[in-house]
């Protein structure tokens, strides 16, 4: 740009003293001619010179867009890459989170699995269990010997009516335990008008219930119960709790005392 301002500088001092000696000379010479070929080749120098600052200008233009260009495609990037790094990490945790829950539930399975398993086992073998115990019941009346004179007399009940098992003795009025398990006895007495009848149920020595009975006015009936876990072989008995001569029991038409017990479970 330097030199092209020299030359028009150049050219404009020559025009000026082309236009002093040729002061008197006709327009259409051929110094008119040149000179305005010289003034032609200036403004087109001149334009050629603003051309070259508008496309500099442009150059200049498009090389920022061209950077901001560039700098808004970095950022996109980053964001895409952002975008995918976030994607990414939602994408593990929902995949983490799936697996934990898949866990959870396949434990929960396995639990209610094992709980059944178990539960039905146990239900099976409670079932052979009891299949294996055998039916035991007894129900005996029919006291010959009514006196209550002696403390510990065992009462016999000599008719048995249900005797399953065959573990009541109706000679000894004594019951023997064949299975171990949870047993109810019941006993059922009769007393004669203004008698006691102190009565006791016995399990292998130890009083485990016990009652009395009295009326001054008329015979009268009672009973007692207990239900008690019994172990196989143990033996259990009526006896009378306090002997006296004037202590009796009472059957008749009316009135029967009896002697019972079963195996619950």
């Amino acid at each position: 740009m330097l030199f092209s301002g020299n030359w028009m500088f150049l050219l404009l001092l020559l025009k000026y003293q082309l236009s002093l000696s040729l002061a008197n000379e006709p327009m259409c010479s051929k110094f008119a001619y040149e000179e305005q070929l010289l003034e032609k080749m200036i403004r087109q120098e001149i334009k050629v010179e603003t051309m070259q600052n508008d496309i500099k200008k442009t150059q200049e233009a498009v090389s920022n867009t061209l950077e901001e260009i560039k700098k808004t495609g970095e950022e996109v990037s980053q964001t895409l890459k952002s975008l995918q790094n976030n994607f990414t990490e939602v994408l593990e945790r929902i995949t983490l989170e799936k697996e934990k829950n898949e866990e959870i539930l396949r434990n929960t399975i396995d639990e209610l699995r094992n709980y059944f398993t178990i539960d039905m086992d146990k239900g099976i073998k409670m079932f052979i269990e009891t299949l294996k115990k055998p039916s035991v019941a007894f129900f005996a009346h029919n006291v010959v010997d009514l006196k209550l004179d002696r403390t510990d007399k065992i009462i016999i009940f000599t008719t048995a009516m249900t005797n399953e098992g065959s573990e009541y003795d109706t000679s000894t009025g004594i019951f023997t335990a064949p299975v171990g398990g949870l047993y109810q006895f019941i006993i059922n007495y009769c007393t004669p008008v203004n008698k006691h009848s102190p009565l006791a149920l016995v399990l292998s020595g130890n009083v485990i219930a016990r009652s009395s009975n009295y009326d001054e006015d008329g015979h009268t009936c009672s009973s007692f119960s207990a239900v008690i876990r019994v172990k196989s072989e143990v033996k259990v008995w009526v006896k009378c709790l306090d002997g006296r001569s004037e202590y009796a029991l009472q059957e008749g038409d009316w009135k029967m005392s009896s002697f019972s017990g079963i195996l619950v479970k």
